[in-house]
């Protein structure tokens, strides 16, 4: 088999929008993107990436304000994509 270690890092965050980000969610998202960010340093040209997914599955709590926001807060916190809901060739 495949050595773990020799696959280019593929890290996905998927908040649900019901509400803001919250602590939590950020920090599962910055050690995701740190991650990211290391195997494309180290393996460029690889499939290495950050993912952002939106899971709208609790259709009855969640919003488009709440989805915003919670990508509003992931850039200010400076967590860009490498792919995500404002991608329409995302693979996810």
């Amino acid at each position: 088999g495949q050595n773990p270690g020799d696959a280019a890092p593929r890290l996905r965050f998927a908040p649900s929008p019901t509400g803001s980000l919250h602590v939590g969610g950020a920090r599962t998202a910055l050690y995701n993107w740190l991650v990211a960010k290391k195997g494309q340093l180290d393996l460029p040209n690889s499939e290495a990436g950050f993912v952002v997914r939106v899971e709208d599955t609790d259709l009855a709590r969640s919003t488009k304000e709440s989805e915003k926001s919670v990508l509003d807060d992931l850039s200010w916190l400076g967590l860009t994509w490498d792919e995500g809901p404002d991608d329409e060739t995302a693979k996810y």
